[in-house]
């Protein structure tokens, strides 16, 4: 058995079954197309999940891929235990109706005993204990003892999710030794020790099953297997963990070489080095995919592992910004096999970076509070935290939940997360598109099931707007039907069409279907797994059948003006570049008739000039009148001429390249603009952040940028009639009552401190005392803290020996303010102490000086109840209480 790296085994697999007659597929993003069941990909198959059903035609029938994953419900235990990793790399094999389970099991043996050389006598098998084909192909075919291949039982031999394609399944293991074992007499494949290893997982998916649970024979049985890489590595490696794999170690000698900590010195820090070691992995193939930290979807489960990465960088005593570094080397370690980590370095890198610091500088006042919050806990001898409490340090210190969990478990603690998940009601249904549960194929739209394999459109909108086709499809109310009358809302499949498919930002075209006796205004255009093109709209006239001759006619004035908005857009990207650097890089965009939007990586706000200067590039580009050509070409010809390719997109063999003169070229299936200058006027409209290190521009063109304009002069017109003068003079009329409003409000506050201070003597008379200390407590409205903060120090020299304390209620939040001399600060009074436990029966927070502190409050009716705290607080600083 030789020793083999990591990167050495991915390219021999792949070159292993490229030799069988597969093509290998490059691996597909972690962000799933088209799948909603699926929050990230967690299989090498579950990509390819539209070619096992037969609703997408796979490029070859036998393909290979090493696929990253990412899987997240043992998210807890990472590190805890150093089985568990929430990223991997998936080999596997696959075979759509073409070969099957003696070609399958005869493939991967030669290739675990004649490639790998693995030795024969450590090989085990298990098979489904009804499958006496896979047994037979074994023992006979393979000539494996039948000692050797052991029976198991439908839970781990045989694959099913719910209803559709399924089938047993054939497991390799290994067996690294009775060293590695329980040391019980019956120990064997199937016992929960560390001896036997599944390493490779070959189903043979032959049945579909019925919603009545029975299972038919399918008439083009295929092949689904996965090799986890880290696994084989670690068996190929003789280690005893993916931790310890080449490429894998290398990531914790960094973070060992940073923090001075050397794995194996003790258990705590084992978790830590693990916990760092798995996520910084993730968190770089995420971000490389395009995804970005927020607080929903794919973009919560990447700021978890990064943020749960940094605060074990801070246990195992690292005090500054590290994780940049670690990511170096994770692109260091894998960009042979996936370049575009290295093409995205820079941008990669700063994503990180920006996370990491926004984090490092919420987490130690979340802490404080955390460690405030078990202090409470324990004193009052409970041992469920409030999930009100657990959402703020949520929604205010961007603590997730799991990090809370984690402080509070090491406590001997939990998290009341009932609590907790209403608070996040309402965040969680603006995010619930984001995962929905749905079949197999993860296809909750029921038209997946109604097109036929064979129903594929050809487009024909890049030469023409008009197309003769033919209908093939029609579906009505979720029902496949043979004709639809006036009123019917419809789905149609076309064999040929001029309608663009919403794809890559822009949107469907708009248009009518019509035939001598009917017609169907079409209002979207979509696609359905990859070639299968859906016109959506209604008929409103006649009566149209499958089969039926008819004229498709895409509505040329907004197909127009959607391609100067996208033409534009390539115009804009290039600027960005320009203007603000080759960090640059398209994070999203949406191209409709009426506007474009544009999402890109930059990590500041544009300065006015910045905008200034885009646009004025944008509007040399269209005023030149560029031409715009279309190139179809290979994807490495169209590198080396320079193309921009998009994060997220997936490209085969031919791709579409658009270019602008010589100033932008571009990968795009979209339509586009015959010449720059028929985009007329660019104007940006808005520039805001949308996400850490992602700024969204939103612009119009052409008739668009006229109409803006126009409502823009209206509007000025308006509010310089409204103020009676002239846009001319608009801006020092503005200024002048900007000026007279902030003298009137000098004013109001003079005279409300007039007023309050006019009842000094009486809030001196109102003083209370503990012991032999006094002190007064008081609400007075309508004061901003500049107020209350005077009020509070002309008390205080009144009082000459006291405490302060006093609230007020403004603009719907509460302000508070305490105040204490200074023989009382010696004795143990603390006014930042003080005014923080106050400020939580408001729901809020904040602190200060032992003399002199503020806090501000969410909820004023709670003034009273707070302002009653204070005695308690008092003798509790003062030692009264003990």
């Amino acid at each position: 058995m030789e020793k083999m790296g990591l990167n050495q085994l991915r390219e021999s697999f792949l070159k292993f079954f490229e030799g069988k007659g597969h093509l290998i597929l490059p691996s597909f993003s972690l962000i799933p197309e088209s799948d909603k069941s699926l929050l990230l990909i967690n299989s090498g198959m579950a990509p390819l999940k539209p070619y096992f059903t037969g609703q997408e035609t796979p490029p070859r029938k036998r393909d290979a891929t090493c696929q990253k994953c990412i899987r997240t419900p043992d998210i807890e235990r990472v590190g805890k235990t150093a089985r568990h990793g929430t990223f991997f790399e998936m080999l596997g094999n696959f075979s759509f109706g073409d070969y099957f389970k003696k070609e399958a099991i005869e493939w991967g043996w030669e290739y675990v005993t004649q490639v790998l050389k693995l030795p024969l006598d450590r090989l085990w098998v298990t098979i489904y204990h009804e499958d006496d084909e896979a047994f037979e192909i074994w023992t006979k075919d393979i000539g494996l003892d039948s000692d050797r291949v052991v029976r198991m039982g439908k839970e781990d031999n045989f694959w099913e999710i719910g209803v559709g394609p399924c089938g047993p399944s054939s497991e390799i293991f290994f067996d690294r030794g009775p060293e590695h074992g329980c040391g019980h007499e019956d120990c064997a494949i199937g016992c929960d020790c560390d001896r036997y290893v599944e390493f490779w997982n070959l189903v043979f998916t032959q049945f579909n099953k019925d919603e009545d649970g029975n299972y038919h024979p399918l008439e083009h049985p295929s092949i689904d297997t996965g090799m986890g890489l880290e696994r084989i590595a670690a068996i190929m490696q003789g280690v005893n963990t993916l931790f310890e794999v080449d490429t894998i170690k290398n990531i914790m000698a960094e973070i060992s070489k940073i923090s001075g900590v050397e794995y194996g010195d003790k258990e705590s820090t084992d978790i830590s080095l693990r916990v760092i070691t798995d996520h910084i992995r993730g968190t770089v193939f995420m971000i490389s995919d395009g995804i970005l930290p927020s607080n929903e979807g794919r973009g919560y489960v990447l700021r978890r592992i990064l943020r749960r990465a940094a605060r074990h960088g801070k246990l195992l005593g690292i005090k500054d910004i590290f994780l940049t570094q670690i990511a170096k080397v994770v692109i260091r370690e894998s960009k042979e096999a996936y370049p575009e980590l290295k093409d995205k370095e820079e941008y990669i890198v700063k994503i990180i970076e920006i996370e990491e610091k926004r984090f490092d500088e919420t987490i130690d006042q979340g802490l404080d509070i955390l460690k405030d919050y078990i202090h409470d806990l324990k004193k009052e001898s409970s041992k469920v935290l409030d999930g009100q409490k657990a959402f703020r340090l949520y929604d205010t210190y961007g603590f997730p939940l799991d990090l809370t969990k984690e402080i509070l478990e090491e406590e001997g603690l939990s998290v009341d997360e009932d609590g907790f998940n209403e608070q996040m009601k309402i965040q969680r249904e603006r995010a619930r598109a984001a995962r929905q549960e749905t079949d197999y194929m993860g296809a909750d739209d029921p038209t997946y099931k109604l097109i036929n394999a064979n129903d594929v459109t050809e487009f024909k909108g890049y030469e023409t707007l008009e197309t003769r086709s033919r209908i093939l499809n029609i579906i009505k109310d979720n029902q496949k039907v043979q004709s639809a009358y006036e009123g019917d809302q419809v789905l149609l499949v076309l064999d040929q069409t001029p309608f663009y498919a919403e794809s890559g930002g822009q949107v469907g075209d708009r248009g009518v279907v019509e035939s001598d006796t009917a017609k169907v205004e079409i209002e979207d255009v979509s696609k359905v797994f990859g070639s299968h093109i859906i016109h959506k709209g209604k008929v409103v006239s006649g009566e149209i059948s499958i089969n039926d001759e008819v004229e498709a006619k895409v509505d040329k004035n907004a197909r127009m003006a959607t391609a100067r908005n996208h033409s534009t857009t390539h115009l804009l990207h290039k600027a960005l570049k320009a203007v603000l650097g080759p960090h640059v890089e398209q994070a999203g965009s949406l191209v409709t008739p009426t506007r474009l939007r544009f999402d890109f990586s930059h990590f500041a706000p544009l300065t006015s000039e910045e905008i200034e200067r885009i646009e004025e590039i944008v509007n040399e580009k269209i005023m030149e009148g560029l031409p715009v050509e279309t190139i179809e070409t290979t994807y490495d010809e169209a590198k080396k001429l320079g193309a921009i390719a998009l994060f997220g997109e997936k490209y085969g063999d031919v791709v579409r390249v658009v270019k602008m003169g010589d100033f932008s070229t571009e990968l795009c299936g979209g339509t586009h603009l015959s010449n720059t200058g028929q985009a007329g006027l660019f104007k940006i409209i808005s520039e805001t952040g949308i996400a850490a290190g992602v700024r969204r521009i939103e612009a119009v063109t052409g008739f668009g940028a006229h109409q803006w304009l126009k409502e823009l002069n209206e509007l000025l017109h308006n509010v310089s009639d409204t103020l009676k003068t002239n846009p001319n003079g608009l801006v020092q009329k503005a200024e002048g009552l900007v000026q007279q409003v902030k003298e009137y409000e000098q004013e109001i506050q003079q005279l409300k401190r007039q007023i309050a201070q006019g009842t000094i003597e009486e809030l001196v008379n109102s003083k209370q005392s503990v012991g032999d200390v006094n002190y007064i407590t008081a609400k007075i409205d309508n004061q901003d803290m500049n107020s209350l903060r005077e009020i509070a120090d002309i008390l205080r020299n009144k009082l000459k020996s006291g405490v302060v304390v006093l609230a007020s209620e403004n603009q719907q939040k509460v302000n508070l303010v305490a105040a204490a001399t200074k023989d009382l600060v010696n004795r143990g009074v603390h006014s930042g102490n003080l005014i923080r436990e106050i400020a939580k029966e408001t729901g809020g927070g904040g602190g200060g000086r032992p003399d002199m502190a503020q806090a501000g409050g969410k909820d004023p009716s709670k003034i009273s109840q707070a302002l009653e705290k204070v005695k308690v607080l008092l003798e509790q600083q003062l030692g009264m209480n003990k």
